[in-house]
């Protein structure tokens, strides 16, 4: 019999994960390394990831500094920038590229926590999901004849608690987002 409960709770663990992801690459005025994590660069003909091209730093709180291991590279990562259209243009001086994060509207603020929102519901839907896999699982072992009726209905209940828990922890992690998208 196979633990129910410890696969949605890894399972959960890879959405949270990935929602932590997500988030980190929505700009909130502040610079972070992490906007940068999915700009891939066309070094000699393959698409490599930026951050293993070059080290981004944070030098002050609006700038990400680029400095690329070959500075041979600089247009092509400067091209890879602006493909991944992440609305900063970059700017280079020969050996390092300077990314200057503008100042957010207030409009755009309000976009960016909508988009933020979006982001979070769709982390929900996909924990519902995975609890209707493992009521799914329970109620298959329950047939099978593993559980009994007694047993699925607190396995049941221990799969909601897992739940709502998790729910709880989305809706924090969107709520620091906001906060730190909304702080001026």
């Amino acid at each position: 019999m196979i633990n129910v409960q410890e696969v949605l709770e890894t399972k959960i663990g890879k959405s949270h994960a990935l929602l932590k992801e997500e988030l980190a690459t929505v700009r909130a005025g502040k610079a972070n390394a992490a906007l940068v994590d999915r700009v891939m660069v066309d070094y000699y003909g393959t698409p490599t990831p930026l951050k293993s091209l070059a080290n981004i730093s944070v030098p002050e709180p609006r700038t990400l500094l680029i400095s690329p291991f070959d500075p041979k590279s600089i247009p092509n990562i400067e091209k890879g920038i602006n493909i991944a259209d992440i609305g900063i243009t970059p700017a280079n001086d020969g050996k390092v590229i300077r990314l200057t994060i503008p100042q957010v509207t207030e409009e755009r603020r309000k976009e960016l926590t909508k988009t933020v929102k979006k982001i979070g519901e769709e982390t929900k839907v996909a924990i519902r999901n995975l609890r209707r896999e493992a009521n799914d699982e329970l109620k298959k072992e329950q047939k099978g004849g593993e559980l009994t009726e007694d047993d699925l209905k607190e396995e049941l209940d221990s799969v909601q608690k897992i739940i709502d828990k998790a729910i709880k922890e989305v809706d924090n992690l969107v709520a620091d987002k906001e906060k730190e998208i909304m702080e001026v």
